[in-house]
């Protein structure tokens, strides 16, 4: 099982990004390939009125840590 916290990327881009990597939305934030499962969890913090989503996403399968591997390269921002 792999697990890893997104700051500031979107359940439905991490979603997205999975489907690309070969999965299939199964359900809501849960997306599934060939020898992996990802579940998504989203969650809302920061202070006063500023939010900063934060997505964690848990793969497990034996292809986990490839799949997690390629959905951290997808979701690099570059600085503007």
């Amino acid at each position: 099982m792999a697990e890893v916290v997104f700051g500031g990327v979107p359940v439905w881009l991490l979603e997205t990004y999975l489907v690309e990597l070969g999965g299939s939305r199964a359900a809501e934030h849960l997306v599934e390939g060939d020898g992996w499962r990802a579940t998504l969890k989203a969650q809302s913090g920061g202070a006063g009125h500023i939010g900063i989503a934060r997505v964690t996403v848990t793969i497990e399968g034996e292809r986990a840590a490839g799949v997690l591997a390629a959905l951290r390269k997808k979701a690099q921002r570059g600085g503007g």
